[in-house]
């Protein structure tokens, strides 16, 4: 049962990532057309190795095989970055405030904790990632409802936040990793290790949605870091919009 919720929830969550990234970007009918054809096949690829088996220990040898997803959505995301000038624009115009009030899904946390309950699951990767996760979304929810209502938010207060759920995801990375079965460096050995992010649903969470949120706070630490740089250099609070990204207004 829990994991047919997972199944739902995490659908859930797939979506509205595809309807902030995607959506509300700035670009043309056809680029959104294709994004999205590229972000169903990537979805549904990891759904189909996963109901195969194809994330199970020791398929990869020595290396966790989420692992490897988590790696190709973060290379690909940072070469399109630092490669593609019209990618740049297109994140620069998705509004700040959406991209900070995504990251209220990770209340859904909770699901290592009830894993972790359930025996299905070992610590300390569960219980960091959990109650990280469940931290972080629940802060971002108040400083996304202030954006709404104010506008704006303060820059400490928004790159505290920032910082906060990049160590949360780092951190839950490093876990993970290090309490894989059947690795050379595995370091917590307790049963039943991380296992169960091999399969479906919990899958998705390091091959999709990890990469995602922290591709999300790179883009947010970017556009707090363009922000501080022009009111700087105007001594005025600024949008925080570079100039090649002068589609619209953040929040």
């Amino acid at each position: 049962m829990l994991d047919v919720i997972g199944a739902l929830v995490f659908g859930a969550i797939n979506m509205a990532f595809l309807v902030v990234l995607i959506g509300l970007a700035a670009i043309r009918p056809a680029s959104k057309f294709l994004a999205f054809a590229v972000a169903g096949t990537w979805i549904s690829l990891i759904v189909t190795i996963a109901a195969l088996g194809g994330f199970g220990a020791g398929i990869a040898g020595p290396f966790p095989t989420p692992v490897i997803a988590f790696l190709i959505v973060v290379i690909a995301g940072t070469a399109a970055w630092l490669a593609w000038p019209a990618f740049r624009r297109a994140v620069f115009s998705i509004p700040l405030v959406a991209l900070v009030g995504i990251n209220g899904v990770r209340v859904a946390g909770v699901f290592f904790l009830i894993l972790h309950a359930q025996g299905r699951l070992a610590a300390p990767f569960s219980t960091s990632a959990g109650w990280g996760d469940i931290i972080a979304g629940a802060v971002a929810i108040p400083v996304a409802a202030l954006m709404t209502w104010k506008g704006t938010a303060p820059r400490w207060l928004l790159g505290s936040w920032n910082a906060l759920g990049i160590l949360d995801l780092i951190t839950a990375i490093a876990l993970g990793a290090l309490s894989a079965p059947g690795t050379p460096f595995q370091v917590f050995t307790e049963a039943p290790g991380t296992n169960a992010m091999g399969t479906l649903p919990w899958v998705i969470i390091p091959a999709i949605l990890v990469p995602l949120f922290l591709l999300t706070h790179l883009a947010i630490a970017v556009r707090l870091r363009a922000r501080y740089t022009e009111e700087v250099r105007t001594n005025q609070p600024s949008s925080g919009l570079p100039r090649e990204a002068a589609v619209g207004k953040i929040a």
